[in-house]
Parts: C-alpha cells; sequence; structure tokens
C-alpha cells in the first residue's frame, strides 16, 4: 500500500464504503513477508510512496519470479525490475502482467504509474553507448508516473549538438546528464538550466577512465551549482531521484 491507496482507503473509510473493521485488517497486515529467500518489505509505499523495487542482478530467474510473484499477490500494482537480464525475462511466468525492456533491463509487473504532474524530466547522454543507463533511468522514471524527455548522444566533442537543444534543457524541471570518459556534459548543462541536474557517470571510456572513476570525480568537482552525482551507473537512482524531486511540490 502506497500512501495514495492509504488515503483511498481512509476516504473510503469516511464515506461509509469500507467498514472500520475491514480497514484496520487491511492496516494490520505484516510489515514484511518472510519467503525465505527475501524478506519483502510491504510497508515500504506507505513510508516512501514508492513501494520496493526488485534488483535483478545476481537473482536466479526462479528467485526473480517468486519474489514478484509474492509482491504481487501481497498487492502490489507497480513492481519494477531493475538489471534484469533477458534470460531471467524470458525464464518469467508471465500469467501477471509483465513487460521488458531490453534497453534498460528494466522488467515491469503490473502497470506504470499515472502521470499527475506537470513537470518533465529530461534524460542526456554524452553518447551512444550510455543509452543503455539513460534508458534504466528514462524508464525508471517513466514508471513512477512522471513525463520523460530523451535527447542522446550530445556530448561535448560536438558542444553544437547539445546548443541545438536548449529549449529543451530550460524547460526541464528536472535534468539527469550521463555520460563516461571525462564527464564534462554534467558541467555544461549544469551551467545552461535553472533546475537540479542529476549527473551520472559511466562506466563508458578508455583506459584512465578507470571504469568510471574520472567521470565520477569530474561531476563531483563541478564548478556548475546544482549538479548532484549519483553512483557509477546508477540509472535506477537517477531516476528514483529525478521523480522525487518532479513529485516535491504536488505533495504538498
Amino acid at each position: 500500500m502506497n500512501k495514495n491507496e492509504m488515503k483511498d482507503l481512509l476516504t473510503q473509510v469516511a464515506a461509509g464504503e469500507v467498514q472500520v473493521d475491514d480497514a484496520i485488517l487491511k492496516l494490520k497486515q505484516e510489515p514484511f513477508d518472510d519467503i525465505d529467500i527475501a524478506k519483502l518489505d510491504n510497508h515500504r509505499g506507505l513510508r516512501q510512496g514508492v513501494g520496493e523495487v526488485i534488483y535483478g542482478a545476481g537473482k536466479t530467474p526462479e528467485q526473480i519470479d517468486r519474489i514478484a510473484h509474492t509482491m504481487w499477490a501481497d498487492g502490489q500494482k507497480t513492481i519494477l525490475i531493475t538489471r534484469m537480464s533477458e534470460v531471467a525475462a524470458e525464464k518469467f511466468v508471465k500469467d501477471i502482467p509483465f513487460e521488458y525492456y531490453a534497453d534498460g533491463k528494466i522488467g515491469i509487473v503490473g502497470k506504470k504509474m499515472e502521470q499527475e504532474i506537470k513537470g518533465s524530466i529530461l534524460v542526456i547522454t554524452a553518447g551512444t553507448s550510455d543509452i543503455p543507463v539513460a534508458e534504466e533511468a528514462a524508464i525508471t522514471a517513466e514508471t513512477l508516473g512522471n513525463k520523460v524527455e530523451r535527447i542522446y548522444d550530445v556530448g561535448v566533442a560536438g558542444l553544437h549538438r547539445l546548443l541545438s537543444n536548449t529549449d529543451a534543457i530550460m524547460s526541464a524541471r528536472v535534468i539527469i546528464a550521463i555520460a563516461g570518459m571525462e564527464g564534462a556534459l554534467a558541467s555544461v548543462v549544469g551551467g545552461l538550466a535553472d533546475c537540479p541536474v542529476i549527473a551520472v557517470p559511466t562506466s563508458v571510456g578508455y583506459g584512465t577512465a578507470f571504469g568510471g572513476v574520472t567521470a565520477l570525480l569530474s561531476m563531483l568537482n563541478s564548478c556548475a551549482s546544482g549538479v548532484s552525482v549519483v553512483n557509477i551507473d546508477n540509472g535506477f537512482g537517477a531516476g528514483y531521484l529525478a521523480s522525487m524531486i518532479n513529485h516535491m511540490e504536488e505533495s504538498k
């Protein structure tokens, strides 16, 4: 149960559509579900507004399938599975609504949340090689009920490509800037935008890129105000944070 579902339940109680005892029973449900291989946090949606997300890397297809089906049976209407392999997607038992996005390695059980806010999230990459991380961020944000726009392959090696998109940059409510190599894109975008910029370093690059460490340090040392940084290749974290920022005014 998330916050909106809690409000709906209390509204139904106030209107006499749901009995008080039934509502109490719903609220008393176990805060977590122990299924041996995992302890599923059923109250996360109530605490944080978004239900638990399944991190697929390191889990077997059978474990992912069991966890997702249990969460669905417990009433979670939108289940995000990140870093899900194509093998796990193929083996997923599709007796419940399921869709797989290969570019971002994301599976979704149920449906994406409704877009109830006006603001948009802009996802920008320096290169085509950054697109897998970008799609993880974009699909995460879309699943959480955000309008997402994409601008790919506009890195600083051809700065005119980025500058041709200044209207989109200046009208976004949140920007996710994704780059490997030296990670300069985030600073440039930060110098153009009046909204928060979430920088995502990627592990793209030659030897001294050190698997994304060079881009990470460059982004952490950005002289552009309003730039924050998530971990290397963490598209999910960027998409989730962007969604939180985009929803802040609506939640007041």
